[in-house]
């Protein structure tokens, strides 16, 4: 059994690497000795709750930078997701590599969700950077009061593979729906401070101090949804004329 596990986690290892855990086949119970349903038990009543492994879950939760979920940059990390779902491998179900410290809205969207071929994998925080390129933007949307709406357009440089991905993973956690929601009220706060420098100001002015924002946020985070937000409202001529109001 142990050595079953030891090897499975070695293919695991190798699969993401390569950006492949598609091609890992699921399978009921692990080595036909144990079922899904006892390492379901395993992990819920000893890995989590036990105090000889509570330290190593512990461990994996907190090893996120700023206790942020690395799925949708945005939440607060509140428990850990099966990257591939113990349901259907539960060799997998007290695997470090398949623990993921997430928020509990991710998790709760991903569900026991597996990809079926490469372009449909959300991205894995262990194997993969999805900040090695921009690939997050958004454009103003000219209503009352002003809204973002964001995309995804990867780097020409990205392969087709890699670009499918991104795709599906911002799909799959709705994060246009997110970042969107967050957007609206970053423009609500700044509405103020914008309509105070519009009477000391023209509007290239405001725009030069949203794009500073801008580059200020894209240091921190590449692909932070408020970089693209910032970057959009200072290229909107019509919110620095005052669409902000």
């Amino acid at each position: 059994m142990k050595d079953f596990i030891v090897s499975a986690e070695l293919d695991y290892s190798n699969h993401g690497a390569e950006g492949s855990l598609h091609l890992v086949e699921g399978a009921d119970g692990v080595n036909g000795t144990v079922s899904t349903a006892e390492m379901e038990r395993v992990y819920k009543g000893t890995f989590v709750k036990s105090k000889a492994t509570r330290e190593y879950y512990g461990a994996i939760k907190s090893a996120s930078e700023n206790d942020i979920c690395p799925l949708c940059s945005q939440r607060t990390i509140s428990q850990l997701d099966h990257y591939l779902p113990q349901s259907a491998n539960p060799a997998f179900t007290v695997t470090p590599l398949n623990l993921v410290p997430v928020c509990s809205e991710c998790n709760k969207t991903k569900l026991a969700l597996q990809a079926a071929v490469a372009g449909d994998q959300t991205f894995h925080p262990y194997f993969e950077d999805a900040d090695d390129g921009r690939w997050l933007f958004a454009e103003v949307l000219e209503t009352t009061p002003a809204a973002l709406v964001f995309r995804t357009s990867p780097p020409d440089n990205w392969g087709a593979v890699k670009s499918q991905r991104i795709s599906s993973h911002f799909r799959i956690f709705k994060l246009a729906e997110l970042y969107a929601s967050h957007a609206a009220v970053e423009i609500s706060d700044i509405r103020f401070g914008l309509i105070s420098m519009s009477r000391r100001n023209a509007p290239h002015k405001i725009s030069a101090h949203l794009r500073e924002v801008a580059l200020s946020r894209a240091a921190a985070h590449a692909n932070s949804w408020r970089r693209a937000a910032y970057e959009a409202l200072a290229d909107s001529q019509w919110f620095c004329a005052g669409g902000y109001r």
